[in-house]
């Protein structure tokens, strides 16, 4: 999928789609869709960094007890080990892309 693609993510109320842009032996970059009240559950990444990159939107990021909303365009670094995840507390699409490296084994 390339970056122009991402314009046809159009998840509804509630739903999340995803889609996976680069899958190599250590690193996987993959694009999420949140619709409005949409949420990626928090969860962590025990040997691996993990970089959002807000593309279109805000995303309400959680990162351990903290949350932050993060306009477009907007990068959240995720240290190994910290929990994390993404919720759309607006209205609109919220797109982000999520960088894993290295991939766990």
């Amino acid at each position: 999928m390339t970056l122009d693609r991402l314009e046809d993510l159009d998840p509804e109320e509630g739903a999340v789609e995803t889609a996976e842009l680069v899958v190599t032996d250590d690193v996987l970059v993959k694009t999420f869709a949140l619709g409005p009240d949409a949420e990626l559950s928090a969860h962590e990444h025990a040997d691996s960094t993990n970089v959002f990159h807000v593309l279109r939107g805000t995303v309400t990021v959680i990162q351990g007890d903290d949350e932050e909303a993060v306009d477009a365009p907007g990068v959240v670094l995720h240290e190994r080990g910290v929990v994390h995840g993404a919720r759309n507390d607006t209205d609109e699409v919220a797109v982000f892309t999520a960088s894993l490296c290295p991939l766990p084994s």
